[in-house]
């Protein structure tokens, strides 16, 4: 059986929920959603929304402008507005709202109106109230565990192998207990590996950019992983970078692992991602714990806690 770390360690300090920038402080409840919608955009740059979804945001949001007008104070739009709103997309505009394009424009009211409640511009949230009927969209993909022994059975055979190879080992483990994004992973350097405490080796995810250091914390290391970290860069010799290629490189790892444990749905950065998220929830992380490890806003996690729970449950 593979060790199941206990809870790891994260920065003591709370992933802060939303960092402010430089437009932020001039909003309050009588700017008007033009203004908002700007600071909004930059908010969710310097979050790292993918680029779809900072698009489809944007567009969901100014036809709220259009409904409401783009003068509007954010502080007088009611929960009564926008639940007209989201009739009028059915049933008043006269282009088309399918049920998914609904769902995703009830999501940007939430998304932008939470945002600036949770930032104080807003007393409350007029879009909490505002009913939201999602579209079921299949779960993420995760290994079971019968499979992430497959999968370790596969890096440890390359890693004692005639021609030994601890990267394949090092790279898996370290996403299986880490849960650190595929960008995350490429940016970790030699120095941000603590093993000053042999019981407890930690790595630190670092963002050079200073808007998005709310994202850095400390994740705890299995305490044999230095060892496996020992072998590979005497195999390697990275010299900055842990891995110094480029990320396609790793894919082709983790997809010759997969192939050679038969794995049907493949490895990838965020399937292991996912899978470390389940796991740690089934062993018992609180959630918030859990959040601030994966490094996600409150907002991300209201959506991906609970894809984390159902793909937890006994059912899954």
């Amino acid at each position: 059986m593979t060790e199941q770390l206990p809870l790891p360690d994260v920065n003591d300090t709370p992933v802060e929920e939303f960092p402010q920038s430089d437009t932020l402080p001039g909003l309050n409840a009588r700017s008007s959603l033009r203004a908002a919608l700007g600071a909004f955009e930059v908010y969710m740059r310097e979050q790292d929304f993918a680029e779809n979804t900072v698009s489809a945001f944007l567009s969901d949001l100014n036809i709220l402008a259009q409904f409401v007008g783009a003068g509007a104070a954010v502080g007088d739009i009611s929960t009564r507005d926008l639940n007209r709103f989201s009739d009028w997309l059915v049933n008043g505009r006269g282009v088309p709202c399918n049920p998914k394009s609904l769902a995703r424009r009830v999501t940007a009211l939430k998304v932008f109106f939470g945002w600036l409640a949770e930032t104080g511009v807003l007393s409350k949230d007029p879009a909490a109230p505002v009913v939201h009927k999602p579209v079921l969209m299949p779960l993420p993909d995760i290994l079971s565990e019968a499979e992430v022994e497959q999968v370790l059975g596969v890096t440890q055979a390359l890693r004692h192998g005639e021609k030994p190879d601890a990267r394949p080992h090092l790279l898996v483990t370290l996403l299986l207990h880490t849960g650190v994004k595929k960008g995350e992973c490429m940016n970790i350097v030699m120095n941000h590996l603590d093993f000053s405490d042999p019981a407890h080796p930690v790595l630190w995810i670092r963002y050079a950019n200073p808007r998005r250091r709310h994202k850095e914390r400390k994740l705890r290391l299995p305490v044999w992983w230095p060892a496996v970290l020992a072998e590979y860069r005497a195999q390697y010799q990275p010299q900055e970078a842990l891995f110094p290629c480029t990320a396609r490189n790793l894919e082709y790892v983790l997809r010759a692992v997969a192939e050679e444990a038969g794995l049907s749905g493949g490895l990838s950065f965020t399937r292991l991602r996912w899978t470390c998220a389940v796991r740690d929830y089934r062993a018992g992380m609180e959630g918030d714990r859990l959040r601030q490890k994966l490094g996600v806003s409150k907002i991300t996690w209201r959506e991906v806690g609970s894809k984390i729970a159902k793909l937890a449950s006994p059912a899954q």
